[in-house]
């Protein structure tokens, strides 16, 4: 049983393995949840790959290319895989090469301390926010979820970690990964980074080597892709719609997150209390000797990670809507726990105070959804292919088919909450049954497009939506529209177009617009795009929807 124990936590990570691939390889069906349409812009972006288009450089994305070649990967390699489990484990394939050359090395009981709960979180799509009334999974916060899942990765191995080699891989690995996942978890690992190379966690040679890894590897991206440079772009365009507001999203953060941060901040009191006496001499020797060991002794104290890491989550958190906030945090605590200090009962509590809240929120949710589940009903629309892998209580579902019928023949009050500029509720993008409704919609105008393809005797090659996704050249097996953004959002993800996008937009062959119902976003995308859509001619395709058809297609009177 001890030789279990010391190596079964290698069997039990290839049998999670085999068991996600098992999971993708099966058509499941997971709760339909709030903000699910985010899903599509893995689809989205994902059939683009396969399709030949680069990130960033043939469309507009929200974040870094490495989620949707992952996720394009997973649809070439499985026949109908569960979207939002797809976008949730494909990380594996990031995280585990790092991660575990360091747990399997560890004492047994560390290990495994490490080990659970990143499986745990690696495993569960869900956050630690909730925006859903009813038991469901997260279709959304994919990326601030595995920046927060490699975060975790990166801080095992440089608290944890001695040997050079692997120290140098893991940085080079984990900070290529969220440059190319979302910028804001780069600059995070690197101010991580900058605490490790301070407190003698790695060395400058070390650091120096995987700096020039990363750059090697960007390098090669830029020389054969021009990838690097368009992304710094977009993320340049990006800030510039979105600057302003820091120290409010840093208060809205914190109060958020006020579980976990605020023990987080009773915890490092607490430390200083308890540290003082070793804290004051660690100063004194640093004042005194001016050398870099007094330097790294100073930094190295669990006070002072814990300080980093805390100021470092909440700068992260104050950049998103939901993800598994700080549980980067939990290999530190670890640390924290083996320390004399952990002896008080205080401190300890204090740890407990840290770790659980995340735990223990998304253990919740997980069993409600688990158990929910039960009494739930798919979602019977087969032209959504896996889109439409997903179920609910059977009367939302009933409420969505209603809801849809009345949107049909009543647009009126949607219109008048558009044209003041506010939609009808504030919150219904995270509403369970715009998710649905919008799903039906989707089938409709999939029924449509054929119906007027057919009647017609044309077929679209090219397709756009007017709408924050585009799951269409997906769903019908035809081409996206290059240059323009995934993610469409006018607020803050859609940059003013220039001539190639606006020539782009004219192209295309069929540009759709939604109807059911009428949203200021959707009204302010086909006013950013009305210069490409002066030589389409507008069609009715069904009660909810109005095409957009370009003029080379000969269509009936």
């Amino acid at each position: 049983m001890g030789w279990l124990f010391q190596w079964g936590q290698l069997p039990l990570v290839l049998g999670v393995l085999a068991a996600c691939a098992l999971g993708l390889w099966l058509p499941l069906h997971l709760p339909l949840g709030p903000f699910n349409w985010d899903t599509v812009l893995y689809l989205d972006g994902g059939q683009r790959v396969l399709d030949g288009q680069i990130p960033s450089v043939d469309f507009f994305a929200p974040v870094g290319p490495l989620g949707y070649w992952l996720f394009a990967g997973g649809l070439a390699l499985f026949p109908s895989p569960q979207p939002v489990l797809l976008a949730q484990w494909m990380l594996f394939a990031v995280t585990l090469p790092p991660f575990l050359p360091t747990v399997l090395r560890l004492r047994p009981a560390l290990g495994w301390a490490l080990l659970l709960p990143f499986l745990f979180f690696q495993l569960v799509p869900l956050n630690v926010e909730q925006y859903g009334l009813f038991p469901s999974f997260d279709g959304y916060g994919f990326y601030n979820r595995h920046v927060a899942q490699l975060l975790y990765v990166l801080v095992t191995v440089l608290l944890f970690e001695r040997r050079a080699g692997l120290i140098v891989f893991t940085v080079a690995w984990c900070c290529t990964a969220l440059f190319l996942l979302k910028i804001t978890g780069f600059v995070t690992a690197g101010l991580i980074c900058l605490l490790a190379l301070a407190a003698g966690r790695i060395s400058l040679r070390a650091a120096l080597v995987s700096a020039a890894l990363f750059a090697a590897v960007l390098a090669g991206l830029e020389l054969t892709t021009g990838l690097v440079s368009h992304y710094i772009g977009d993320i340049v365009s990006l800030v510039k719609l979105n600057e302003g507001g820091l120290a409010s999203r840093l208060l809205q953060a914190a109060s958020l997150h006020f579980g976990t941060f605020g023990s987080g901040c009773a915890l490092l009191l607490g430390l200083a209390i308890v540290e003082h006496n070793a804290l004051r001499r660690g100063l004194s020797e640093l004042m005194r000797r001016r050398d870099w060991m007094s330097l790294s002794a100073f930094f190295d104290q669990p006070i002072v990670w814990l300080g980093v890491l805390l100021a470092c989550g909440i700068f992260f958190e104050s950049q998103n809507t939901g993800d598994q906030a700080f549980i980067f945090l939990w290999p530190l605590l670890l640390r924290i726990f083996e320390t004399p200090a952990a002896r008080r009962l205080p401190i300890l509590v204090l740890i407990g105070a840290v770790a659980l809240p995340p735990f223990v929120g998304i253990a919740h949710r997980l069993s409600r959804a688990l158990v929910g589940q039960m009494q739930y009903v798919d979602l019977d629309r087969p032209q959504l292919k896996i889109l439409g892998q997903v179920d609910q209580r059977p009367e939302l579902l009933d409420r969505a088919r209603e809801g849809l019928d009345i949107l049909r023949g009543n647009k009126s009050l949607y219109e008048a909450y558009a044209s003041v500029g506010l939609l009808p509720f504030y919150s219904l993008y995270a509403d369970i049954d715009f998710q649905m409704t919008w799903l039906l919609a989707t089938d409709d105008a999939v029924s449509a497009i054929k119906a007027f393809e057919a009647r017609e005797g044309v077929r679209f090659d090219t397709i756009m939506a007017l709408n924050f996704v585009n799951p269409y050249p997906y769903l019908l097996g035809r081409h996206a529209t290059r240059r323009i953004p995934i993610g469409a959002d006018p607020t803050r993800a859609v940059p003013n177009p220039d001539a190639d996008t606006i020539e782009a937009v004219r192209n295309t062959d069929l540009i759709l617009y939604p109807t059911c119902p009428v949203t200021l976003a959707n009204m302010r995308l086909r006013e950013i795009y009305q210069a490409g859509l002066a030589n389409h001619r507008e069609v009715k395709l069904s009660d909810c929807w109005i095409g957009y058809v370009s003029t080379p297609h000969q269509l009936r009177p």
